[in-house]
């Protein structure tokens, strides 16, 4: 999923997912929050309004079954805990 920068309030960045209805959101504070059941135009509104935050304060937060993810940027052992879940790449990689 690719992320698109957004400015305003809480928001860091967001990237959609159409076929799975997926919102990813990044926070200023590092928080990642995933949204299902989102539809493409409420993703489509987010990116284009001038208050992204606002957007998502009104229009998101409370209306979408919501998880967290993590939290980015939490360090150098971004690595080793990928490799922990997935296995490590295979050598040349």
């Amino acid at each position: 999923m690719q992320r698109q920068r957004l400015s305003g309030g809480a928001l860091k960045a967001g990237g959609y997912d159409s076929s799975e209805q997926l919102l990813e959101l990044e926070f200023v504070d590092g928080r990642i929050r995933h949204f299902r059941h989102v539809p493409v135009e409420v993703w489509r509104r987010l990116v284009a309004s001038p208050n992204p935050g606002s957007f998502y304060e009104d229009r998101i937060a409370e209306e979408y079954p919501q998880s967290d993810v993590g939290r980015a940027g939490t360090g150098g052992d971004a690595r080793a805990k990928l490799d922990d879940l997935f296995g490590s790449p295979p050598e040349g990689s």
